[in-house]
C-alpha cells in the first residue's frame, strides 16, 4: 500500500520568500530562485556545453519544490540551437503542490520573469493529479520529458530505471530534512548515474561529500551563490558499465505488426521520437480485431493491497487520459466520452471491500471515490442495491478512432499497409523481415514490434507465448430500449452511455473459443448481468432480438500485459535470465483492458527501444516482462 500523498501547503517567510512549514526551511535562496537554479544547477553540471551534439540528455533532480529548476533548464535548452535533440528532465517530489498554490507560488517567484511565464503557464496547465508513482509530461512537440515521480524519495530512486548524465541535487537542508541526503540516496544516485555523470548541490555537508566519495563520485567545492560562500560539484569516476539502458539505436526505423490499440499506440510513440514506422495489418483498416469495438471502458482497478494489476491500470489509465487530452487538442478525431465510471460491487463483502480502499489509498478524489447506494442511485437516477468506486475523469473510448489518430498523430513518419498478411518473420543481416506466404519481403527494419493480439504464438519466436484467445461478444441496445443512463456503469459486465444511438452491453468470456458467430445464450447472459448491476434495467428485452460483435482477447495466466524485449529460446540454458533476440519486441496480453494500457505500455516499449528513462518502476517492469514466464 502506497503512503498517500500529502501536498504541500503554500505559506512564505517575513520577507516574502517560499516558505516550508513542514520543514522549516525556503524553497529557494531571498537572492533570487532563477539565479541560484542556474549558477548551482546549470553552470554546476556545465550546462548548456554538456548536453550539446548529444541524441539525448537526462537529467534527474531530487526534489521538485516549485519547479525553478525545471523551467530554467527548459528555458536555456530551448535558447541554446546546438541543444540535444532530446532532453529528459527527471525529478521526484515527496510532498507536491496542487495545481492551484504551484500556480500562484510560480507567479510570485516569476512576477518579473517574462521569458518563463509561458513555460510556467503550460507546466501549470499540464501538471497532473496528486496521484503517487510516475507521471510523464511531453512538451516542446514531444523533445522535452518531464518524467516527474510523485512519493519519497528514498524509496523512489531505487525504483527507477534510467541512466542520468548529470544530478541536480536539491531539497530542503540536510539539518531539516536528512533523509534526502543520506548514504543511501547518494547509493541510490551512483547506481543511476552514466558514465562520467556531473553533480551539482548548494550543500557541502561533510557527511554529504564522505557518502558521494564513498559511491565514486570526485568532489571539488566551488563559489556558491549570495550568501552561500560554497557549492558542490562532482563528476561520476566509475568505470563499471551502467545496467540501462541500451545504447541508443544508430537506425530509427521499425515494422509493427498488428494495427489494432496496441500497434497504432506503439507506432505513434516512436514515430513522435523520429522513428519510421511500417504498420501491417491483416485486415482491411486499423482497428478491426479486439479493436473494432464501438465503445470500450476506461478505468483504472484499484485493490486495498495497491498490487501489480491495481498499479499498473492507475498509471495506464492517467497515462491514456494525457493521450486522449493530447490527441483532442491536436484536432485528430478521436471519439471518446469522459462521463465518469462507476463500478458497482457484486456484494456486501465486495462493496466493504472498496470502500476500505478508497479510505486506505487517500487518492484525490478527482481520480477516485467511494459512494454508498444512496449516492450511487443519485449519480445514476436509477436505483441500485449496491455502492461503490466512482472514477469522475472515466467513460469510453471508441477503438477504431483511437487507432486512426494514432496513426495521424504523425502521419508523414508511419506508412499503414492493409491489407497484408505476414506469413513469417525472419531477421537477415541485422534487419528483420516481415514475409508474405510466397516467401516476398514485405517490409524490414532494425527493430520489429509485434502487437497481433491473439494471432501472435503462429510467429516461431512467439511460439512460446503463454497467451489465450477469450471470445467476447458484446451486445447493442437502441436508445429506446432502456431508462435514461449518462454514466459508464460497470461491475461483472459493464453498459456504456448511448454512443451513435445505441447503448454497449459487455461482454461474454469465452476461453479458446475462436467461433465468430453471434450467439442469442452470449446476448443474454449480457443482459443478465446489466439486470443485476441495474435491477430491472433491461428485463423487458428479447436476447434473440439484439445484435452485436464478436471479438477476441489476448488474455495473459496472470492478466498482466507482456511487453518487452523478446527472449530467445534457443539461448535459454546458458543464463539465469534468456537473452533477448536483437531488435525483437512485443506488446501482447492486454486482455480487455487495450484503452487503459495501450498509451503506457506504448511510451514504455518506446523507451526501452530508445535507451530512455523508463515509465514505470523496476517492479512493475519487471511485472510485465516476457521472460517472467520462463
Amino acid at each position: 500500500m502506497p503512503n498517500p500523498l500529502t501536498p504541500a501547503p503554500l505559506s512564505f517567510s517575513p520577507d516574502g520568500t517560499l516558505w516550508s512549514e513542514r520543514y522549516g526551511d525556503v524553497y529557494h535562496s531571498c537572492h533570487g530562485a532563477l539565479e541560484q537554479a542556474r549558477h548551482v544547477f546549470l553552470s554546476g553540471n556545465e550546462l548548456p556545453a554538456r548536453w550539446q551534439g548529444h541524441e539525448q540528455f537526462v537529467i534527474l533532480e531530487t526534489g521538485f519544490g516549485l519547479g525553478l529548476n525545471f523551467l530554467a533548464t527548459w528555458a536555456a535548452w530551448r535558447a541554446d540551437p546546438r541543444a540535444c535533440l532530446r532532453l529528459h528532465f527527471v525529478s521526484v517530489e515527496k510532498h507536491p503542490f496542487t495545481r492551484e498554490d504551484l500556480a500562484r507560488a510560480q507567479a510570485h517567484v516569476l512576477r518579473d520573469s517574462r521569458e518563463l511565464a509561458p513555460l510556467s503557464a503550460t507546466l501549470q496547465n499540464r501538471w497532473p493529479l496528486l496521484v503517487p508513482g510516475i507521471h510523464r509530461i511531453f512538451l516542446d512537440g514531444g523533445r522535452v520529458t518531464l518524467t516527474l515521480i510523485f512519493g519519497d524519495a528514498t524509496r523512489e530512486l531505487r525504483r527507477l530505471m534510467l541512466a542520468a548524465d548529470a544530478f541536480y541535487l536539491d531539497g530542503f537542508s540536510p539539518a531539516k530534512n536528512p533523509d534526502l541526503w543520506s548514504p543511501e540516496i547518494c547509493k541510490a544516485i551512483a547506481r543511476l548515474a552514466a558514465p562520467g555523470a556531473t553533480l551539482a548541490t548548494w550543500s557541502v555537508a561533510g557527511h554529504l561529500r564522505a557518502a558521494l566519495a564513498a559511491n565514486e563520485f570526485a568532489l571539488e567545492k566551488r563559489a556558491g551563490f549570495a550568501e552561500k560562500r560554497q557549492m558542490l560539484v562532482g563528476r561520476y569516476r566509475s568505470r563499471k558499465p551502467h545496467p540501462y539502458p541500451a545504447p541508443a539505436p544508430d537506425e530509427r526505423r521499425a515494422i509493427v505488426i498488428g494495427a489494432g490499440v496496441a500497434g497504432t499506440s506503439v507506432a505513434a510513440a516512436l514515430a513522435a521520437r523520429g522513428w519510421q514506422v511500417d504498420v501491417l495489418e491483416a485486415r482491411d483498416a486499423p482497428g478491426q480485431g479486439a479493436s473494432g469495438n464501438l465503445a470500450g471502458v476506461m478505468r483504472p482497478l484499484p485493490s486495498v493491497d495497491d498490487n501489480f494489476l491495481a498499479r499498473l491500470t492507475r498509471a495506464g489509465f492517467l497515462a491514456a487520459l494525457n493521450g486522449l487530452q493530447t490527441l483532442t487538442a491536436a484536432g485528430l478525431p478521436i471519439r471518446w466520452g469522459q462521463t465518469g465510471a462507476l463500478h458497482l460491487a457484486r456484494d456486501a463483502e465486495h462493496e466493504a471491500t472498496q470502500a476500505k480502499a478508497v479510505a486506505g489509498l487517500g487518492l484525490p478524489p478527482e481520480f477516485l471515490r467511494y459512494l454508498d447506494q444512496s449516492a450511487a442511485s443519485e449519480l445514476l437516477g436509477y436505483p441500485t442495491t449496491r455502492g461503490g468506486w466512482y472514477f469522475p475523469l472515466g467513460g469510453w473510448v471508441q477503438p477504431p478512432s483511437l487507432c486512426r489518430a494514432n496513426l495521424l498523430a504523425n502521419a508523414e513518419r508511419i506508412t499503414l499497409r492493409c491489407p497484408v498478411r505476414v506469413a513469417e518473420i525472419r531477421r537477415e543481416q541485422g534487419a528483420w523481415q516481415a514475409l508474405d506466404a510466397q516467401g516476398k519481403v514485405i517490409a524490414a527494419a532494425p527493430h520489429l514490434v509485434m502487437a497481433s493480439g491473439i494471432d501472435a504464438p503462429r510467429f516461431a519466436a512467439f511460439s512460446w507465448l503463454p497467451q489465450r484467445a477469450a471470445r467476447g461478444q458484446v451486445s447493442w441496445l437502441a436508445a429506446a430500449d432502456t431508462p435514461r443512463l449518462d454514466t459508464l456503469i460497470c461491475g461483472q459486465g459493464y453498459a456504456t452511455p448511448l454512443v451513435d444511438g445505441i447503448r454497449v452491453v459487455g461482454a461474454s468470456y469465452l476461453l479458446d473459443d475462436l467461433d465468430t458467430n453471434e450467439r442469442a445464450r452470449e446476448h443474454a447472459e449480457n443482459l443478465h448481468k446489466l439486470n443485476v448491476l441495474l435491477p430491472g434495467f433491461a428485463e423487458h428485452i428479447k436476447p434473440e432480438s439484439l445484435r452485436g460483435r464478436v471479438g477476441f482477447r489476448p488474455m495473459s495466466p496472470d492478466r498482466l500485459p507482456i511487453v518487452g524485449a523478446v527472449p530467445d529460446l534457443n539461448a535459454r540454458k546458458t543464463r539465469r535470465r534468456p537473452p533477448t533476440h536483437p531488435g525483437l519486441w512485443c506488446a501482447q496480453g492486454f486482455g480487455s483492458r487495450g484503452i487503459v494500457w495501450s498509451a503506457l505500455m506504448a511510451d514504455f516499449i518506446a523507451s526501452l527501444m530508445g535507451g530512455e528513462p523508463l515509465p514505470l518502476e523496476y517492479d512493475l517492469a519487471n511485472a510485465i516482462a516476457p521472460d517472467r514466464f520462463l
